[in-house]
C-alpha cells in the first residue's frame, strides 16, 4: 500500500451487499477528508449495490475484492496486517453471523482475521432480522471480543418497513473510527466503574429493583479501557455484555455492590458510581416464596434506606483520588434537575456529578443519553447528547 505520510493512517472499509451499502459512500469520503488513508475490500454482493469506479474514486485507491489477487504478495492476508483499523459498513446479519464464526473464504473475512486492529462494524439488516436469537447470540460474541458496535438505529427500513435495523448514519459511524484511533491518554489510570441497576430480594423469586440495563456504565468502562486504563466494572444485573478488556465483578443487590466497591476503590485512582443502587430494600426477606393464599388481598413490605455508597466513597477517598457520581431524574424542568444535582452534589460530597434526566422512554434501556456535568461548587463542567458511547468519552476527557 506504499508509504504513507507522517500521521496518516491506514484504514480499511469493509463493505457488504446490503442496501446500505450506499451509505458506505459517506462513510469513505469523511474519512479521506480526514486525511486516512482509506483501503475498500468489497464483497461480491456489495458491488452488486454500488460500483467499483465509485468505491474507487471517493477512496482514491484501488479496490480488492478476490480472494485470489495478488497472492504472491499473499494479499490476502497483507491487507488485515497493515491495517490501523477496520470498519465494516454495512454489516449484514450474514456477514455477522460469519464473523461470530470466523470464516473466512473471502477476502473480506481473511483481512480481519489476519487483523489485530480495532473492528467497528455499523450492523444494517430489517428489524426482524436483527432480533432473531441467532443474530442477538452473534453480536453478543462480538462485543464479547471487543468488536465496537455502531447501531443499528431506528428508522425507515427498505420499502415501507420501519424499526431497528437501520444502518446508523456515517457521521456516527466515522465518530466510532475515531474513538477507536483514539488517545491513549488513560494508560496507568486504574479506574473503577458501577454499572447496572441492584434488586432487593423481597423473597427467592422476587425483587424490588430499576430499569437500568448498565449501557452506559458499560460504555464508560469500555471506552476507559481503549484509552490505556486498567478498568475494573462491578455490574449489578447488566443486560449488556461487559468487553474482555476490562476486568467484571458481578453483584446483584446494593450491599453487594456497596461491598465491592468499598473494597476495591481504596486501589482507584478514579470512581465512577454510574450505577441505579436502590435507596430502600425490604428489612426483612422471606425464605420462601410469598404465597397469595397465605398473604390475602392485601401485603405490606416495610422497607429501609441502603448504604449511601457514594456518600462513603467521597468521604473516604484519598486527596489525588476523583470520585464521580451519577443523578437520574425524572424533573422535565432544566432548572429543576440542575437544583436537584446541585443539592445532591452538596449532600454526597464527590468530586463531580453526571446529571441526566430519565422516563418512562428516556435514560434507562435507550442508546443515546445526554447529560450535564456539575463540579463540587455545582458550576457546570460540561454538557453533551448523543449515544451512551459518546457521551462516556466526554465524561473521560474530564479526567484528562
Amino acid at each position: 500500500m506504499g508509504e504513507r505520510e507522517r500521521g496518516q493512517l491506514n484504514v480499511v472499509v469493509g463493505v457488504t451487499g446490503g442496501i446500505a451499502a450506499y451509505k458506505a459512500v459517506a462513510v469513505i469520503r469523511a474519512l479521506v477528508l480526514e486525511g486516512h488513508d482509506v483501503h475498500v475490500v468489497a464483497t461480491e454482493s456489495a458491488l452488486r449495490f454500488v460500483g467499483m469506479p465509485t468505491l474507487e474514486a471517493i477512496s482514491r485507491n484501488p479496490v480488492s475484492h478476490e480472494l485470489f489477487e495478488g497472492v504472491a504478495q499473499v494479499r490476502h492476508v497483507a491487507i488485515g496486517q497493515s491495517a490501523d483499523v477496520i470498519v465494516l459498513a454495512p454489516a449484514t446479519a450474514n456477514t455477522i453471523a460469519r464473523l461470530a464464526a470466523g470464516l473466512a473464504d473471502d477476502l473480506l473475512g481473511t483481512t480481519i482475521l489476519a487483523s489485530t486492529a480495532p473492528l467497528v462494524i455499523a450492523p444494517a439488516m430489517h428489524t426482524e432480522m436483527w432480533h432473531n436469537a441467532a443474530t442477538v447470540h452473534n453480536v453478543a460474541t462480538l462485543r464479547q471480543r471487543g468488536v465496537i458496535i455502531v447501531g443499528p438505529a431506528t428508522g425507515q427500513l427498505t420499502g415501507t418497513d420501519s424499526g431497528p435495523g437501520r444502518m446508523a448514519e456515517p457521521e456516527e459511524i466515522v465518530d466510532a473510527v475515531t474513538a477507536a484511533l483514539g488517545p491513549r491518554d488513560l494508560a496507568g489510570k486504574r479506574i473503577l466503574v458501577t454499572a447496572g441497576g441492584t434488586r432487593e430480594p423481597i423473597d427467592p423469586v422476587r425483587f424490588i429493583g430499576n430499569r437500568s440495563s448498565g449501557k452506559q456504565g458499560v460504555a464508560i468502562a469500555a471506552a476507559a479501557a481503549a484509552r490505556g486504563a486498567s478498568v475494573t466494572l462491578i455490574g449489578a444485573n447488566l443486560d449488556v455484555p461487559v468487553p474482555r478488556a476490562v476486568t467484571a465483578v458481578a453483584v446483584s443487590s446494593a450491599d453487594e455492590l456497596a461491598d465491592a466497591t468499598l473494597s476495591a476503590s481504596p486501589n482507584a485512582d478514579v470512581v465512577i458510581m454510574a450505577a441505579a443502587v436502590a435507596d430502600y430494600r425490604p428489612d426483612a426477606v422471606s425464605p420462601a416464596k410469598l404465597k397469595k393464599d397465605v398473604q390475602g388481598d392485601e401485603l405490606t413490605l416495610r422497607l429501609v434506606k441502603t448504604r449511601d455508597i457514594l456518600a462513603a466513597l467521597a468521604e473516604s477517598k484519598r486527596p489525588d483520588q476523583v470520585v464521580i457520581g451519577f443523578a437520574a431524574e425524572t424533573d422535565s424542568d432544566d432548572a429543576a434537575l440542575l437544583e436537584r444535582g446541585r443539592e445532591k452534589i452538596r449532600r454526597k460530597g464527590c468530586d463531580l456529578l453526571v446529571v441526566n434526566r430519565v422516563g418512562w422512554t428516556m435514560g434507562f434501556g435507550t442508546d443515546d443519553n445526554s447529560v450535564v456535568v456539575l463540579d463540587r461548587a455545582g458550576d457546570i463542567v460540561m454538557e453533551a447528547s448523543g449515544t451512551k458511547p459518546s457521551v462516556a468519552g466526554r465524561i473521560l476527557d474530564l479526567l484528562t
